[in-house]
This record gives C-alpha cells, sequence and structure tokens, in this order.
C-alpha cells in the first residue's frame, strides 16, 4: 500500500533537492497489471538496443545485455528517484540520427567515443537549459519548417535501416509489420465495436506483434529458441573497459564538436517530447481532480543529464539516449489513470509499477532465451513506428509546397548526408526558400505538439 494523500494533493515522497523520491509499495501503491506486462515490454524493447551495441561497438551480446540492465534502472529512477510523472524511457526519435552519425566512424572505440561525444554535449544542453530556463526560447527559435525537416529525416534513416533486415528475415518482419501497424494505426480496425479483445489488443499492440513473430518466425524456420535454466552474471569489468570513459578515454575536442548539430537536433526532439507529455498529463487532469501532478520542466531537464551521464559512468553509452517519456507507454498509463482511482490510485501508480519487474527479470536466463531470438524484431518494430510516427509528425507540420518541398529536402540531406550537413543546408535553405520571416509558416510550429516518440 502507498502513503495517502489529500483529495488534489500532491502524492507524498522524500524530497532530496528539486527531487522527490518516491517507493513502490512505500509512497506509492504497485499495480501489478502495468509491472507484468511492463516487465515483457520493457525486456524485449530494451533488447532491441544489444543488435547495435554489437554491430557498432564490436561488443559481445553479454555486454551489449550488460548494458540493458543498468539503463532499465537509470529509465526507472526518472520517477522512483527524481519525482517525474512520465514513463521514461529513450529519445526514439533520434535514435535513426544516431545511427546515420555513428555510420560516419570506424566501429568499436572509435564509435563509443562518438557516443560518448554526443552523451556529453546532450547532457551540457539539459545542464544549460535547466539552469538559464531558456528551453522554450531556443525551442521557438526553431522554424516550423526546419523541425520537420530534422524529424523526416529521422523518419527516411529508419525507413532505410530496414531494408536489409526485411531481407533475412521476411516472412517474421513483414508479419509483424502488418500486425503492429493495424493494431495501432488502422482505421477500419478503430471503427470495430470496443470488445474486450480489441481493447486487450490494442493495448498490448507490440506484445502481440511480438507473440505473433515467434509463431509465424518459427514455422517459417527463421526463429529458433533455445531456453537455458539460470542467471545471467553481468561482464561488468568488461562492459566499463570496452564501451565507457573509464576503458576507452574521452573524446577529441574536434570529434565533441562535430557532435554539436546532431545534438540540437536531439535536444529539439526532446523539447517536443516534454510537449506532449505535457499535453497529455493536462487531459488526464480533467478526469483526476484527486490529484496534482507536478510538472516542472527544470527537474525533468536536470534527470535527464544525470540520468544520462550515470549511464555513460556506470554502465557504458547508450544508443539512442535516455530520454523524458515512452510516449506509446505513458498513453496507455494515462488512460487507465482516467478511469478513476480504482485503477491506479496515482499516476505514479502506473509509471513506477510499469519498470518494477524488468530489472530482476532480465537476470533470468530463461526469459532472456525467450527474448534473444525477437530482438531483431524489436528492433525492426521499433524503427519502423519510430518512422511511421515521425514522418506524420513532420508532415502535419507544414501546410503549403514550399515549406513540404523544404522539409523533404532537408530529411534527405540529414539520412544520406549526415545530420551535420542536414541543419547547415536547413538554416541556409530556410533564408533562401521562406525567408527568416517566415510569415503563415511559423503557425505550423503550434503543431508540433503532436511528436511521438
Amino acid at each position: 500500500m502507498g502513503k495517502k494523500r489529500t483529495y488534489g494533493g500532491i502524492q507524498p515522497g522524500v524530497k532530496w533537492g528539486p527531487f522527490t523520491m518516491r517507493l513502490p509499495g512505500v509512497h506509492v501503491a504497485i499495480s501489478w497489471p502495468e509491472a507484468i506486462q511492463g516487465a515483457f515490454l520493457s525486456l524485449a524493447t530494451g533488447g532491441a538496443l544489444a543488435p547495435l551495441m554489437m554491430q557498432f561497438f564490436e561488443v559481445p551480446f553479454e555486454v551489449a545485455w550488460s548494458i540493458l540492465t543498468i539503463q532499465l534502472f537509470w529509465v526507472w529512477s526518472q520517477t522512483v528517484l527524481f519525482g517525474d510523472a512520465y514513463a521514461a524511457g529513450w529519445i526514439t526519435p533520434a535514435l535513426p540520427l544516431v545511427l546515420v552519425f555513428l555510420g560516419g566512424v570506424s566501429p568499436g572505440s572509435e564509435a563509443v567515443q562518438a557516443m560518448i561525444a554526443i552523451t556529453l554535449v546532450v547532457s551540457f544542453l539539459f545542464i544549460f537549459f535547466a539552469i538559464t530556463g531558456l528551453g522554450q526560447k531556443f525551442n521557438q527559435l526553431v522554424p516550423g519548417p526546419l523541425k520537420a525537416g530534422i524529424i523526416l529525416g529521422a523518419a527516411i534513416a529508419a525507413f532505410m535501416s530496414e531494408i536489409n533486415r526485411v531481407q533475412t528475415l521476411p516472412f517474421t518482419l513483414i508479419t509483424s509489420w502488418v500486425v503492429v501497424l493495424v493494431l495501432m494505426f488502422s482505421i477500419p480496425f478503430g471503427r470495430l465495436p470496443n470488445t474486450k479483445a480489441k481493447v486487450l489488443m490494442a493495448s498490448n499492440a507490440m506484445l502481440v506483434g511480438f507473440i505473433v513473430a515467434g509463431i509465424v518466425g518459427t514455422f517459417a524456420g527463421e526463429l529458433t529458441f533455445s531456453i537455458e535454466w539460470g542467471f545471467f552474471i553481468p561482464q561488468f569489468g568488461e562492459l566499463l573497459a570496452t564501451v565507457s570513459p573509464w576503458g576507452v578515454g574521452m573524446p577529441s575536442w574536434s570529434l565533441i564538436l562535430s557532435a554539436v548539430p546532431i545534438s540540437l537536433m536531439i535536444y529539439v526532439l526532446v523539447f517536443g517530447d516534454l510537449l506532449v507529455a505535457d499535453s497529455l498529463l493536462k487531459e488526464a487532469s480533467k478526469s483526476r481532480q484527486d490529484e496534482k501532478v507536478d510538472v516542472n520542466h527544470t527537474r525533468t531537464h536536470w534527470a535527464l543529464a544525470i540520468r544520462n551521464v550515470g549511464q555513460m559512468f556506470t554502465g557504458g553509452v547508450l544508443i539512442p539516449l535516455h530520454g523524458p517519456m515512452w510516449t506509446g507507454i505513458q498513453v496507455f498509463i494515462m488512460e487507465r489513470y482516467k478511469s478513476g482511482r480504482k485503477a491506479l490510485d496515482s499516476i505514479y501508480s502506473g509509471t513506477i509499477s510499469w519498470y518494477l519487474l524488468s530489472l530482476p527479470l532480465g537476470f533470468l536466463l530463461p526469459i532472456i532465451g525467450l527474448i534473444v531470438p525477437l530482438l531483431p524484431v524489436a528492433l525492426s518494430l521499433t524503427l519502423l513506428l519510430t518512422g511511421f510516427a515521425c514522418a506524420y509528425v513532420a508532415m502535419s507540420m507544414v501546410n503549403d509546397n514550399i515549406s513540404r518541398g523544404y522539409a523533404l529536402a532537408i530529411g534527405m540531406i540529414t539520412a544520406f548526408v549526415s545530420p551535420a550537413w542536414g541543419i547547415g543546408a536547413g538554416i541556409v535553405l530556410y533564408l533562401l526558400l521562406i525567408g527568416k520571416n517566415g510569415g503563415a509558416m511559423e503557425g505550423t510550429a503550434s503543431k508540433e505538439d503532436k511528436q511521438v516518440s
């Protein structure tokens, strides 16, 4: 049982500095439906990063999985230790852009140092904007069409990454794509009566996609499962020696400077996530007058800086960086939260419970054995949904032909050349094609609230 709060008050916790710690079962009640679903979805989705780290950092699976176990702690800390009401996650729209940046350096220690450079610059931006409070002004300075181009670049890069992967697992991946896209975005499916089966599948679209992929992949001979009993032993020594500053050293100043353009892009995406999070919480508050949710962007900026730097020094660098919110899960928890206190006594009951079991289950070899064959599926679905969401968000941010063509051009340059060229060409072309007083085009900036990560 969690501590009871006064009607309309903030859920109790332990204040420390600007943060508030809330422990499950002590300060907030545990919600077991969220805990069980969250365990498997967090491990499967988080595990999607393992193949990327094996590819770019040239580390074995044991090291990649060790990084992910520590990543789970730092994700959970956003709510438990720092007091944010968001279901924390990665900066998911940045994933394709980060892959483009890492593709420009050699795999191994050079790629690790490149990721360290991004982490340092992005963390500096979080700290700078936390101290100055200029995040909103910076976000307003970036024109809507340029934001659309950055986001469209992420979409193009995401789809490009799947061209080769689908050739290795055609039946498995295409089937999982169809299932997840239908459950999440299909208009005809959405018009069907809201039966319990439909609601259950729609609210667990990723999990249903994994199950279908496992069945189809097994019958097609594309997937094989090997279950072992025992416990996973993290390879912390090798981890610190190969993917952290302790082992590979700090990047050169030239590499840090080269990470500045992509880091600015990433911050724009993060601020979009915060706007989405605020809109979700504001909408939910209309149905839950019994709880006041404490939203503080300065606190969130500090928490993001601590999470990313903490991850880098304790568990190695993480592709694609820690972010404020896992949007799909935040939406799911918000819907449960809006149904009343019997479903979720506090918003923190949902966000804290979601990651509660993922860390201990991540050390069980039988669970890992079930998840590992599905890692390519998890990665593919993550990139597919990122690309799909980024594409429709980018298109919704521009409302005239010049801006649409401009956004596509910047997106192509970002995806095919580099983020640095994308942002540089974006500024020049914006001044030449649209002008510094963008007029009606700037009205599209309000649509950035629709961004999805």
